[in-house]
């Protein structure tokens, strides 16, 4: 089973107190299943919370993974290749209707599909168990 994690720390003015709200955000794939979390603590008062939970990360977090690491990109190594088993993991890993699948296969056909790497190593492994042949590289590329 595949593991990958990435991380950044955030920091912030709090409102209420005026201090300084460190936050350590991040994705990671756990038995798997993609994850996020947020660990946050304030500098000048006791408030400190810890959140977490499975599926795609709130924008904040993703857009500042984005930031700080970039983008990856997944292709079909073949673009020749049975659209099949791609729509059946689409819809499967992300509870697409058939329709909503078949725009984002056409998008990873094509150009690809960008997002955090550890998004776009999740949906990998989801393609590959159903054998289909992808390639990851960064979105540059």
């Amino acid at each position: 089973m595949i593991t990958a994690t990435q991380g950044v720390k955030l920091t912030s003015q709090r409102t209420s107190c005026g201090g300084e709200l460190a936050r350590d955000v991040g994705q990671f794939i756990d038995r798997g299943r993609l994850w996020w979390g947020v660990e946050g603590q304030c500098q000048a008062c006791p408030n400190a919370w810890c959140e977490m939970d499975t599926g795609p990360a709130p924008e904040e977090i993703r857009q500042a993974l984005l930031t700080e690491h970039g983008a990856a990109r997944l292709r079909l190594a073949n673009k020749e290749a049975n659209l099949v088993p791609v729509l059946r993991a689409l819809r499967e890993m992300h509870h697409l209707s058939l329709s909503e699948a078949r725009l984002v296969a056409a998008d990873l056909k094509a150009a690809g599909l960008v997002g955090t790497s550890v998004e776009i190593v999740y949906l990998a492994e989801g393609l590959r168990n159903r054998s289909v042949t992808v390639t990851i590289a960064s979105s540059s590329t």
